[in-house]
This record gives C-alpha cells, structure tokens and sequence, in this order.
C-alpha cells in the first residue's frame, strides 16, 4: 500500500493509518476484567520500517498480555493512534520520540518510549493528486470545505462516472454493491436533521480534518445507540456531537479505490459503523464515498461538493472547449449593427462606433468610420474576442486597418506613467495590435503576440496590414486588442479607423 498524503514544509506531520469500526475512544474487545496491575517489564513494541520507504514505520504491540487492556500510540508527530498497530509517516529526517500507553483493567498506566530516528528526507511520499483535491493543495492554506450535496446537483454526474445505481447525496445498498440500490435520498430530503449542518475542512498542514455542525451527530442506530445523548429515530439515531479538530489519512492500495481514514471519534455527517471511506469518484468539486456497514452489512454511499457549489439550483454546465476555427471578419462600421462587436477598456468618453469620417478621401471615402478616443488611463484599449472558438492562424493571420492619425493631438507632452518600467511617457503616433488568450484573464498580456506600427504619418488614411504568420503554430489565441498612442502612460489623444479585417 502506498501513502499518498502531502505535508507542509514548515511543521511535522503525519498520516496515521486506522482502520476504526466504532467511534469509541478504545478497541471494540477492550472489556474490563478483573482488576489487574501491569509491569513496565511487561511492555514492548517494535518499530518496522517500510519495505518502500524507512520514513514510514509500522509500531506493533508486542507485549503479549493475556489480560484486558487499552493501547494508545504518540507517534511523536503530531498524531495519535490506538490499538495494537499504528503506522507514522515521517517525509522529513530528525528525532521523534514515540510512546505507547498501556492502560490496565485497575486504572493503572504504563507508557514505554521509544526514540525514532529518521536519517534522510523523503518528500516523495507528500504528494497527490487525490489528496491535492481533498485539500486544494500546499498553496491553499485555508484548506477545501465540502459539504453534502444537499440538492442532488451531482447525483446524475456520479451515477454516469461509477456506472452504478446512484440515487442521491446518501443512499444505502447491499454490502459489495458500491450502489444505492434499496434507497437514495431525494434533494434536501434530511432538512429535518442536521446532516447539513455539517462543513468538513481538509487542510494540507497537519493533514487536518475539521469538522464543524450544529451539535448533534447523526448515523445508524445499529452503530451509535451508544453515543452520549442517543435517541432512536427508526433505523437511525440522533446524539450529542460536536465536531472537533482531528487528523486523517489518505491511502492508494493497488488497482483499488483511494482510502480515506478518519479517527475513530470523529462523525463525518451520517455514522455507518465505520471511519473508513473509499473515494469512488472525485473531481475539484465533487467527492463520492463508499462506506461498507460491517454490523448490516450495507454499502453507504455519499455525495459531497465544495461548499460554494452547494446551491438550490445546479450549476450551469462548463461550456464546451474552444477549438481552432477560420472565421474571417469584417467590419465597415457601415451598418446598424456589428459583425464585429469591440469591447472598450478605460475609453474616453468621445469614443464612438460609428463617428463621421474626418476625412472622406479615395482612399477611405465610407461616411463612418470608429472613433477611438485614448483616455487618461494607462491602458485604454479596444478588443474582440471570439465567442466559442479560438483563432485557426495557419489559414487566417493577417488584421488589416485603415488608420487616421491627427495632427492635432499633445505627441510632445510627458505624462504620469504606471510605473518604472514605462520607458516612454508621450502620446505616440502609432497602433498596436496584440492577439491574447482570453482564458488568462488579466494575465493575458503574458502569453500575448503583439505587431506594433509607430511614427504613422499624420492627417492621411493609412492601411495597414498586421502579419501574424510568424505565430501560426499558436492555438491559444481568441482575442484581438487594438491599441492606439501606446500604453503606460496618462496622455489622451483621438484616432479614428475603419475597414477592420481578419483574414489571410
């Protein structure tokens, strides 16, 4: 079995490995016999390091006491244990002191210590991509919270995922069957309990597990009649709980399901005779768990989803991946309406599509042209981005323009800039024209290919042709800016263009 758990690199952590049939503090065949006193010389146990790795260790009991006791481990990390085998993980060297408690049947305590040495680091064993989804990972400090899915917006994508009879965010069938085959919860069906009261925050540091609800605790009557406070409800039981701090363990056998384990004392939300949970479905958002009921023998299934995604209504579906396209554009400004539709950023307020031509000469006699009025802002700008496909530059690469640069604009005056690294602080005479992937959101500019024509002669139409075949192995681009009298700096300025084109 290989340990599949992340740890922070600024504290010592651990993943205990327990597999808890009842959230009692102590084993199931702990009972008290008749009362006894145990003799230091009496405890042992033995520290056996993995056959893939010395940095996990299995500690066995090895006492071999014949009378009842309790056993409870430190593991010198942070993390605690019980029962007769335990197992650390240790992904950075240094000592840690490990102590087993046994507790005897008169109340007396025996602990024997045992200093574990762990010469080499071995961060190999702190990474995963089922725990980074748990988590959201080392850069998520806060850690994720999940949630049931307490309106079924995730049943149908789980059920389609397992290809089994899933009906809801918890459900039960027979032991074996990873289904919900006798019964599913319908949406928001357990409002009158206080399953979803329940928030359970995983975080990266300390493989931490917090759990936090409205007091009471909810499961099988089978498996929890016992708990403090515990009235019968049917086949369940409601009982005095109130959350808590705890550690958890990820494990991947071989070809089987992830194995999520949770201490014995914890509730996550509904109490099926177990604290072990196979992940049988996981995405960023949605988490499926498959807990097998050893009292019943059943199979419960839950649905869990980040807390934000837990909404009335479902989620409007991802829309569909952008895929490369030659769609040729063209626009006149002529017409009432755009086929090209240009979205302007920290425009000035003059900026108007469409504006009488300046200038109807042969070259460019249309009456309407576009106005571009360059604001005060750093970065004014224009853009078009396509819809629902990305740009085919192996067959359509070449924006062509026509440009009127006036005479009349401040190109001599020094502005404000954005910062140190504006090298120049003037209105210029001049278009630049970039293609982005507008995916990137503001980190756009990062990926971008820009062509920029400068000292365009004044008070004349130009055309102007901007070739990017120089990029057309590219297939990320969806966006076109266009950008008049350079960025950076605080200087205005009004340009006008027309005959805008896309197309090889």
């Amino acid at each position: 079995m290989k340990n599949i758990c992340k740890y922070s690199f600024l504290a010592l952590l651990a993943i205990v490995a327990i597999a808890a049939c009842s959230p009692q503090e102590f084993d199931d065949d702990y009972s008290m016999g008749a009362p006894d006193t145990i003799t230091p010389d009496q405890i042992s146990f033995t520290a056996t390091p993995s056959a893939t790795s010395p940095n996990v260790v299995t500690f066995t009991n090895t006492s071999g006491l014949k009378r009842s006791h309790a056993v409870v481990w430190d593991l010198g990390n942070g993390a605690s244990a019980k029962g007769n085998v335990a197992t650390g993980m240790y992904p950075m060297r240094g000592l840690y002191v490990v102590s087993m408690s046994v507790y005897a049947p008169d109340g007396s305590l025996i602990v024997k210590t045992h200093d574990l040495v762990i010469v080499d680091d071995d961060f190999s064993l702190v990474d995963s991509p089922v725990y980074n989804k748990l988590t959201g990972g080392i850069e998520n400090t806060n850690g994720k919270t999940w949630v049931f899915d307490q309106y079924n917006n995730f049943t149908q994508e789980v059920k389609d995922a397992v290809g089994k009879d899933i009906r809801g965010h918890m459900g039960l069938g027979p032991g074996g069957g990873y289904d919900q085959s006798w019964w599913g919860a319908g949406a928001n069906d357990k409002q009158a309990t206080e399953l979803y009261k329940f928030k359970f925050t995983f975080k990266q540091s300390g493989t931490q597990l917090i759990i936090q609800n409205n007091g009471k605790g909810y499961g099988r009557w089978a498996c929890a009649s016992g708990q403090p406070g515990a009235v019968q409800d049917g086949d369940d039981s409601v009982f005095d709980y109130a959350g808590g701090n705890y550690s958890f363990s990820v494990d991947e056998p071989a070809g089987a399901y992830p194995v999520l384990t949770i201490p014995s004392t914890a509730i996550f939300g509904y109490y099926a005779c177990s604290n072990t949970f196979e992940i049988i479905y996981q995405t960023e958002g949605v988490m499926a768990l498959r807990v097998f009921n050893t009292t019943e023998s059943q199979d419960w299934i839950f649905i869990f989803c980040r807390e934000d995604l837990n909404i009335a209504e479902p989620p409007p579906p991802p829309p569909p991946p952008k895929e490369p396209s030659a769609v040729p554009l063209f626009e006149d400004f002529e017409a009432e309406t755009r086929t090209v539709d240009f979205i302007g950023e920290d425009m000035g307020a003059l900026s108007a599509i469409p504006y009488q031509n300046p200038a109807p000469v042969p070259i460019n006699s249309s009456s309407r042209v576009a106005l571009y009025q360059k604001s005060a802002g750093f970065y004014s700008n224009l853009s078009f981005t396509a819809p629902d496909y990305l740009f085919d530059l192996t067959t359509q690469n070449k924006i062509r323009v026509k440009v009127f640069i006036p005479s009349y604009n401040d190109y001599t005056t020094e502005h404000n800039v954005a910062g140190d690294w504006i090298a120049n602080r003037k209105l210029l005479p001049q278009l630049a024209v970039k293609l982005q992937d507008s995916s990137l959101g503001g980190n756009a500019w990062q990926t971008q290919t820009e062509i920029v024509q400068a000292n365009l002669e004044l008070d004349k139409w130009l055309d102007l042709v901007f070739d990017f075949s120089g990029v057309a192995t590219r297939t990320d681009y969806d966006k076109i800016v266009v950008q008049f009298g350079a960025e950076g700096h605080a200087g205005t300025g009004i340009f006008f263009f027309d005959d805008f084109s896309f197309d090889n």
